[in-house]
């Protein structure tokens, strides 16, 4: 099997777990321009993460991602922002209300804490 093949197989092996959490991205838009927006998740699993944005960002481009942990419903006191960096492997078609959701590997740390799902509460 060839390189990309099993990278991409491990990628989907890993279970991803629909929860909103807040998310703050920055980058540079399709066009260059920078660009700071708070969202949330649409899912997301050790290795990435799913969420809605109203910028147009291009496959491949490197996103910078925290997710502000002190304000998840089951962060403990000493647990710090988690922060890295995403490259854009997804990219939905634009919906009606301009937003597309952007589906981002980790390439920096990878996220350790892990919820229930949404679904499951």
């Amino acid at each position: 099997m060839s390189q990309v093949i099993e990278k991409l197989v491990r990628q989907r092996s890993e279970r991803r777990i629909s929860v909103r959490l807040p998310l703050r991205v920055r980058g540079k838009d399709a066009r260059g321009f920078a660009f700071e927006e708070d969202t949330s998740s649409e899912n997301l699993c050790r290795s990435g993460a799913a969420f809605r944005t109203r910028f147009d960002v291009a496959i491949g481009s490197n996103l910078e991602i925290r997710i502000p942990l002190q304000s998840a419903a089951s962060a403990r006191r000493d647990e710090t922002d988690f922060q890295t960096q995403g490259r854009v492997v997804h990219v939905s078609e634009s919906q009606p209300d301009g937003e597309r959701v952007v589906g981002v590997q980790f390439v920096g740390p990878r996220f350790q804490r892990m919820f229930r799902p949404e679904t499951a509460a």
